[in-house]
């Protein structure tokens, strides 16, 4: 359900449990569902390891997901983690946090989603490339911003376009997400049930592992290593779940239906998320998509249809991803930013996202801020180097989050909790030393990607220091 109440100047409460949950479902479905199947078989040789995979990181999504509800129903608000580590552990962390998400992981996340809609545009119709000299150009040996040049000005045509979207209201973008999921669901049941029935797969190819694979045990460490990298593909696909905290100050009795909608959300995406890719694995060997991986700007979801339905099941999915990294992007781009209001509107980000639109009461110049290194961030490399970046930032913020948990119930132990997380002090644990692990393996086996998100986040320093002298000086 969704009630109205129009405030000028401020962002309006309106969305109910059923709306939250959408939300929730919508920024986390999109093109992981899609294509990180490929990677994830390139990086473990076995059908069933990329299963595991796919079921302990969604398994690892809700526990953080219920650690952070708890910690949503005590300080929910517009702004997300950004109020709660205000809150929690100061106003400088909390700075990094909401500059990081501008910086690394939302905005990286709106620009790989996007850049995956281009892809699947590249799969219907071939896009322009530069000739491969001027695509081999890169800056400082990192950055490659003429590679794949057609693919890249699709994803940001999408991101501008997008932005106008929510730029028109919330009504807008969240009745478009709406439509979007349903759709993007319906058909995610069509293929399963159409690949498990008329797919012509066999049950040996989940049993058959590629031939260069390795048999390890358990408790070998490179085999731990493995799995760690892989779950980065993996996370990127659940990724997005916490974000409709950021819309805590327009959602109705948020301190009940954020845990709600946050435990229902994962839960369903995890289903929907096993469910597809046993599908994938199911129709083709694991070293079809081992192949698929190796080659450029192929999707796996658009092999996997085509083997059993043709060119037109090919054409009917690509039209799919193009649909569901539409409103994935969508409401990644809606939500995000609400958190850099928030911060504008305390003197801690550019002075102009600190607006709401007259007319349609959007955070405008937030959304076009937002845009805009989306875009650049889109020019600066690949969709691999980013979602392996901003995977590694958002883990640090939230095991963050989930350590919250624990210095809440020690700072503010009398104050009454909506909610509380399932098997406390385990779970939160539990998430907490994973985050540890995984944030320690990217450093080791993902070195470039690790460092780049680092110095990123480290970037926010110095605006900190300035805009917190310019607040004093004002006030002066």
């Amino acid at each position: 359900m969704q009630t109205t109440t129009k405030t000028q100047g401020h962002l309006v409460r309106s969305l109910g449990l059923f709306s939250a949950t959408v939300l929730v479902i919508s920024s986390i479905i999109g093109s992981g569902i899609f294509k990180k199947v490929a990677p994830m078989s390139a990086e473990l040789q076995s059908p069933g390891l990329v299963l595991f995979c796919w079921l302990l990181a969604g398994i690892v999504s809700l526990f953080g997901a219920l650690s952070n509800a708890e910690v949503a129903s005590l300080l929910a608000d517009a702004g997300g983690e950004y109020v709660y580590f205000r809150t929690i552990y100061g106003r400088l962390f909390a700075f990094l946090y909401g500059w990081s998400c501008f910086a690394v992981i939302r905005s990286a996340s709106i620009a790989s989603i996007a850049y995956v809609f281009a892809q699947s545009l590249n799969s219907l119709w071939t896009l322009p490339t530069f000739s491969p000299e001027v695509s081999q150009l890169s800056l400082f040996g990192i950055f490659q911003p003429f590679d794949n040049i057609g693919v890249k000005l699709v994803a940001i045509i999408l991101i501008c376009s997008l932005t106008w979207v929510n730029y028109k209201g919330l009504r807008f973008g969240e009745g478009l997400s709406n439509i979007v999921t349903g759709t993007v669901v319906a058909c995610i049941v069509l293929i399963v049930i159409a690949g498990l029935t008329i797919g012509g797969g066999s049950f040996t190819n989940i049993q058959t592992p590629a031939p260069t694979y390795v048999s390890r045990s358990w408790t070998d460490p490179s085999l731990i290593n493995i799995l760690f990298t892989a779950m980065l593909a993996a996370f990127w696909g659940y990724e997005g779940w916490s974000s409709v905290g950021y819309m805590g100050g327009e959602i109705k009795n948020p301190n009940r239906n954020i845990p709600l909608a946050l435990t229902f959300g994962v839960l369903g995406v995890i289903l929907i998320y096993l469910a597809v890719n046993f599908t994938y694995l199911y129709v083709l060997p694991v070293t079809d998509f081992i192949q698929i991986h190796e080659s450029k700007n192929t999707i796996a979801a658009v092999a996997v249809v085509k083997h059993f339905w043709g060119t037109t099941g090919a054409l009917l999915v690509s039209i799919l991803i193009l649909i569901a990294t539409f409103g994935c992007t969508n409401t990644t781009a809606l939500m995000a930013s609400r958190l850099y209001y928030k911060m504008a509107n305390q003197g801690l980000f550019f002075r102009k996202a600190d607006y709401i639109h007259p007319v349609y009461n959007t955070p405008s110049y937030s959304l076009l801020i937002q845009a805009f290194w989306a875009s650049m961030l889109v020019l600066s490399g690949s969709f691999d180097q980013l979602t392996d970046m901003l995977i590694f930032a958002s883990f640090i913020f939230y095991g963050a989050t989930t350590l919250g948990v624990f210095v809440l119930r020690y700072k503010m132990p009398d104050t009454p909790r909506p909610y509380k997380v399932i098997g406390y002090p385990v779970i939160p644990a539990l998430f907490i030393i994973f985050c540890i692990v995984l944030i320690a393996n990217t450093l080791i086996e993902r070195p470039r990607e690790a460092g780049i998100g680092l110095f990123l986040i480290l970037t926010g320093l110095p605006f900190y220091f300035y805009w917190t002298q310019n607040n004093k000086s004002t006030s002066a």
